[in-house]
This record gives C-alpha cells, sequence and structure tokens, in this order.
C-alpha cells in the first residue's frame, strides 16, 4: 500500500504564514485537508483559498496566546504548530544594540517557546498534537553578521530536544526542520539576482537552493502518523549541505 497524508478534521497554526516559507507550509497543510489559520503581522498579499488570517506579533506573549485561544474558541482544537516566523537583518556583533539582540532572540526562540506553551494544555487534553520548529543552518555552524540569530536557532534545536522529552509521554511530539539556503523573495537582498543564486545553488550537492515546497514536505511528514515515533529530531533540509571547497579538487576541478 503507498502512504498517503491526510490531515482531515486537525486544525493548524503556521506563524509568519503569509508568505515565504510558511505560506507554502500552510498550503500544504490545507492541500491534504487540515484546517489552517496562519499569523503574521501584516495580511497575506494573495488569495489563500480557505487559510484563515489572525493579525498578531508573535513577539508579544500576550498577544500569541491570544491566537491560540481564539483558535480553540473557533475550531475547538488544535493539532499543529509550526513555529515559522523568524529572521534576522545582517549585523555585525560589534555593532548590535542590547535592544536589537533582543529581538532577534525573542522572535525567534522566545516566541515558539511562549506558543508551544499556550497549545500544550489543548494538545494534552486532545491526547496528542504536533510541534514543528522552523530552525536554519545557522544554528549548527558559525553565523557570522546574524550572531544572535545564529544563537536563537541554536537554542530553539535545543528547546525541541527538551520540549519532546517533558511532553513525549502526554503524547506531545515536538521536532525541528533545519532550513538550508532557501530561494525565497528575500533570497535577492541575501544572496543577490538570479545569476547569482543559481551560482549559490551549484555549491550545493543537490545543485540547487531550496523553496517553500522543499520545507513544506518535510512539515507534512513530520506532522503526519507516517512519523508517529519521531520526536525530538532535527530534520536536515539543505540540498546536502553546502559543499566544502575541497571537494572541488577531490572531484578533479568539476564544480
Amino acid at each position: 500500500m503507498t502512504p498517503t497524508i491526510d490531515l482531515a478534521g486537525q486544525v493548524a497554526l503556521v506563524t509568519g504564514g503569509t508568505k515565504g516559507l510558511g505560506q507554502a507550509v500552510a498550503m500544504a497543510l490545507a492541500d491534504v485537508g487540515a484546517r489552517v489559520f496562519v499569523c503574521a503581522r501584516n495580511a497575506p498579499a494573495r488569495d489563500m483559498g480557505s487559510i484563515v488570517f489572525r493579525a498578531a506579533d508573535v513577539r508579544d506573549p500576550d498577544a500569541a496566546r491570544a491566537v491560540v485561544d481564539g483558535i480553540v474558541a473557533d475550531a475547538g482544537r488544535i493539532d499543529i504548530l509550526v513555529n515559522n516566523a523568524g529572521g534576522s537583518p545582517a549585523v555585525p556583533a560589534a555593532d548590535a544594540s542590547p535592544r536589537f539582540s533582543e529581538a532577534i532572540v525573542r522572535l525567534n526562540l522566545l516566541a515558539p517557546l511562549c506558543l508551544s506553551q499556550a497549545v500544550h494544555p489543548h494538545m494534552v487534553r486532545q491526547g496528542g498534537g504536533n510541534v514543528v520548529n522552523i530552525a536554519s543552518v545557522s544554528a549548527i555552524r558559525p553565523s557570522p553578521g546574524t550572531a544572535a540569530y545564529g544563537a536563537a536557532k541554536a537554542g530553539l534545536l535545543n528547546l525541541t530536544q527538551s520540549l519532546a522529552q517533558e511532553w513525549g509521554p502526554q503524547g506531545v511530539r515536538v521536532n525541528a526542520i533545519i532550513a538550508g539556503l532557501m530561494a525565497t523573495e528575500t533570497a535577492e537582498a541575501t544572496y543577490g539576482d538570479e545569476q547569482a543564486q543559481a551560482a549559490v545553488g551549484r555549491s550545493m550537492p543537490l545543485g540547487r537552493m531550496g523553496s517553500g515546497e522543499d520545507i513544506a514536505g518535510a512539515v507534512l511528514w513530520l506532522v503526519s502518523p507516517l512519523a508517529a515515533w519521531v520526536s525530538g529530531a532535527r530534520i536536515n533540509v539543505d540540498g546536502g549541505g553546502e559543499r566544502p571547497y575541497f571537494l572541488d579538487i577531490v572531484n578533479g576541478g568539476q564544480a
């Protein structure tokens, strides 16, 4: 029998779900039957069909909890939380003010913790649920220019495993996706024009940068029964990682 993913009857919240990776994840969850809510500070620029938008700044703990409580009031339950909201502009560590660094940690680490705490009692009452944290390769390698971001994402990986240990006996699975270099709408600001992005992609074993659909596929697997015995995992979705420079020498100069 070919495994299929059917999330009919489940309710999902995707933070930062109005654009980029989050929007791709939200659309994929809806495509397999979930009732999907997204939250962000700004409404989506395009129609998202049946997906419901809730305005919220997840850096505010009260706003984050209000979003979860509102979803449960409307839908009666919440089965899936995807902590996707995050990011950071590039700022040299020596120039990063305490206020800036605190804001980055609040968005990338404390907000996922607060949202996870908010969904936890509802998932326990239901008999289980899934939390997926979207981390970054910056969590597992040096992150010059975005040091606070890398440190926060590293903390998110530790948080993932800690919550998985605490909440597993209650039927709540918690996993993380380590996203690699992604070709989203913000990629030009980070990597340059399409030609520059293509060059970045060629430096990776699978020959391209990642897409929102790549992350969405991993999320679907993690929240489905196909991954029923997976918790505390850190799944690399990174095209095989960036190739060390010496591989070109090993391969006779072939890129």
